[in-house]
């Protein structure tokens, strides 16, 4: 019986960002020499430059349309609060395995460790031995 499995991806909500705003990261051109690549990264670079703005000057007109704007000095806890709260919402995303599933992975779990337990002990044995024979004791 084969499980059908839904993969959600965790991001921040999705930004909508016209044509003109989006940098040219996944356009891969190829260079025929230095010249060329060197032109090539510093598109690329400006690209970057160019979305982090747009991301800046997002924020910016979100601080002026909530009409919120945080005192330097409560950021970090605002920031703080602002993890804590998508850290619930990521968790509340989480498919959790059911008691079976669970239950089979902890066997898994005690039966490899037994297993490297087993090997780590032949091996200590194998060496002590093989010292005890080149000493001499």
């Amino acid at each position: 019986m084969a499980k059908k499995v839904t993969r959600i991806k965790a991001s921040d909500s999705p930004k909508k960002v016209s044509e003109e705003e989006k940098p040219t990261l996944k356009k891969k051109v190829v260079a025929k020499d230095k010249k060329d690549e060197k032109k090539q990264a510093e598109k690329v670079r400006e690209a970057v430059k160019a979305e982090k703005q747009a991301e800046k000057k997002a924020d910016k007109a979100k601080e002026e349309k909530n009409g919120k704007k945080t005192f330097i000095l409560f950021r970090p806890f605002v920031a703080f609060g602002r993890y804590i709260r998508d850290a619930f919402r990521e968790i509340r995303q989480v498919r959790w395995p059911n008691r079976k599933d669970t239950w089979k992975m902890v066997l898994a779990v005690f039966v490899y460790t037994i297993l490297f337990i087993v090997l780590i002990t032949l091996l200590d044995l194998f060496f002590t031995w093989l010292f005890k024979l080149i000493l001499g004791n």
